[in-house]
């Protein structure tokens, strides 16, 4: 088990397709949190007094980033605002690092966008990004190395 664990780093964000531009100064990519709803289909006479369930709708939830803002030339920064600003569904992609050939790939819209300056800490900046429609999961063989 231990060979597979692999370290985050060289986890990118990338947006668009035609041309990706990957996110810099990201410290920390959070996953999609996939869930699905249920519809009750309890009947009177179901069986041992239980409710009973099937799928319904599936979400595949928020992304979350943080990062160090980069003005000048944090690459993607700019472009995650620009996306919360004109409200566009767009093309994302996290890719994992290199070596585990894994990586999501969704269409999302950008639903948050904020900035902090702290005494003690550098200029820092977070973005949600809502997933719109469904995934795709490619997962590597990523062997142990």
């Amino acid at each position: 088990m231990s060979d597979d664990v692999r370290r985050a780093l060289g986890t990118k964000l990338k947006i668009g397709k035609t041309t990706p531009v990957a996110v810099a100064g990201l410290s920390s990519i959070g996953g999609l949190e996939l869930s699905a709803d249920t519809i009750d289909t309890t009947t009177l006479d179901s069986d041992g007094g239980y409710r009973t369930f099937i799928a319904g709708f599936k979400d595949a939830g928020e992304v979350s980033l943080e990062g160090f803002l980069i003005p000048a030339t944090g690459k993607g920064q700019k472009e995650l605002y620009d996306l919360f600003e004109s409200g566009e569904v767009d093309d994302f992609v996290i890719e994992f690092p290199p070596e585990t050939g894994t990586k999501w790939e969704f269409k999302g819209v950008v639903t948050g966008f904020s900035t902090s300056a702290d005494l003690e800490d550098p200029l820092a900046f977070s973005a949600t990004i809502k997933v719109s429609g469904k995934p795709t999961l490619t997962v590597g063989t990523g062997g142990s190395g």
